[in-house]
């Protein structure tokens, strides 16, 4: 089976390449493989796991967004081999390329987490990220006491999620009248709530307003879901006036000793860990050494491979130093699809003007969000369209109204028919 172009994973990123290289050539052999039935606007399970958002309407049939004049190989991916310009499928199907569009997305490593598979969906440790249905179960069933919330040391996608998640929470407990009976806490591997200003220095505010308790510097290794006992290995030396721990306070369910920490918990939500996918991972189109091996190597401006000149990649599993959002892959996918025709017109010519552009809308509380641009700098990089009109530092309503009502639009009737 050979295809002119084939493009790996039909999620945002596959979908939106291929609709926009359609949209410019609807002569061009496109493939995409994919084994999934359905296809979801993930963005939305925040929402969903905090009851404002029905988790159905997240959801579409992956046919009926397949781009029309785009083959569909709907099976799993064994293994790339670029050296012979061709994937191999689980049913031992060879596809053959003249180019390659790797855009698999990531997988949920939960192995990274002892523990973490057999208490995932019960025992009150929930994801958005897996099941928001359940997230909002827990939040509903919450009575008082910790709840903590975790973010892994891998990448992520959306890396402000597991926070967005937790602002909501406490909005809905202060309705519900059991805030008062409990004690929030944020734990993480890192030394920030978020890494760009003034998104940071929002956050911060709302951090204070809330009275939420900030653990930085711990890394997750283990739960105890029967229990309610998770454990963090603490990477910085503990100490309280260090600036490891913010707006502390004694839970009474927190045990420190010689660099470990273990916290007992009423409710846990956690980001799984997560990776490219194996075959990925194992393949030669990924980084071979360094922080950022099992990633796809890329340039991070041209998104072509720094390898393989047939191969592109962007989205999630791409090594690319920006936060893994769809936003980005809107301002990736271009770029792809311009250096993709470049290549097969054999004109010399390549985009180099991604420069790292990601959004993360963090939601604040009900009705409040904050909308977070900026680029690898980690300098501010908003819409200046957008920007005239509201200062997205800011926590807004108009913001909320974006999040829950414009963005599924665009990304539903814009973005994946390659119009945004």
């Amino acid at each position: 089976m050979k295809h002119q172009i084939v493009i790996i994973g039909a999620g945002t990123a596959g979908i939106t390449v291929a609709a926009q290289l359609l949209l410019k050539d609807k002569n061009l052999d496109i493939a995409i493989i994919d084994p999934a039935t359905k296809h979801y606007y993930q963005a939305a399970w925040t929402l969903v796991g905090a009851g404002t958002y029905n988790y159905k309407d997240t959801e579409r049939n992956m046919g009926d967004l397949i781009p029309k004049g785009a083959k569909w190989i709907q099976e799993y991916v064994e293994a790339v081999n670029p050296d012979n310009n061709e994937v191999v499928l689980r049913d031992g199907t060879k596809v053959s390329y003249d180019y390659l569009v790797a855009c698999p997305g990531i997988k949920y490593d939960y192995k990274q987490v002892e523990g973490l598979e057999e208490t995932m969906n019960k025992n009150q440790v929930c994801s958005n990220y897996v099941d928001p249905d359940y997230t909002w179960k827990c939040l509903q069933e919450f009575k008082g006491g910790n709840a903590v919330f975790t973010q892994p040391a891998t990448p992520i996608k959306c890396g402000g999620a597991p926070q967005k998640i937790m602002y909501l929470a406490d909005d809905y407990w202060r309705k519900q009248g059991v805030r008062e009976k409990s004690d929030i806490l944020f734990i993480t591997p890192g030394g920030v709530i978020f890494g760009v200003e003034p998104f940071k220095s929002t956050l911060m505010k709302v951090v204070d307003r809330k009275g939420l308790q900030l653990r930085f510097f711990h890394r997750i290794k283990k739960i105890d879901g029967e229990n309610k006992r998770v454990y963090f290995d603490i990477v910085k030396e503990y100490d309280k006036l260090s600036g490891i721990c913010y707006n502390y306070r004694d839970t009474e369910k927190e045990e420190v000793v010689e660099g470990h920490a273990m916290m007992e918990f009423d409710m846990l939500h956690l980001a799984p860990p997560q990776a490219a996918p194996d075959f990925i991972q194992q393949s030669k189109i990924a980084v071979q050494e360094g922080p950022t091996k099992g990633w796809i190597d890329v340039d991070i401006n041209t998104l072509k491979h720094n390898r393989y000149p047939n191969v592109f990649a962007l989205g999630d599993a791409a090594a690319l130093p920006t936060a893994k959002t769809g936003a980005a892959v809107r301002k990736q996918a271009p770029v792809v699809v311009e250096n993709l025709l470049h290549a097969i017109a054999n004109d010399g010519q390549l985009n180099n003007d991604y420069q790292g552009y990601s959004s993360c809308p963090l939601v604040t509380g009900y009705g409040k969000m904050v909308l977070a641009e900026f680029n690898y700098a980690g300098e501010r990089d908003s819409d200046p369209t957008l920007s005239m009109f509201f200062d997205t530092a800011k926590e807004l309503y108009p913001m909320w109204i974006l999040k829950k009502y414009g963005l599924p639009f665009m990304y539903w009737n814009l973005m994946l028919k390659g119009r945004a």
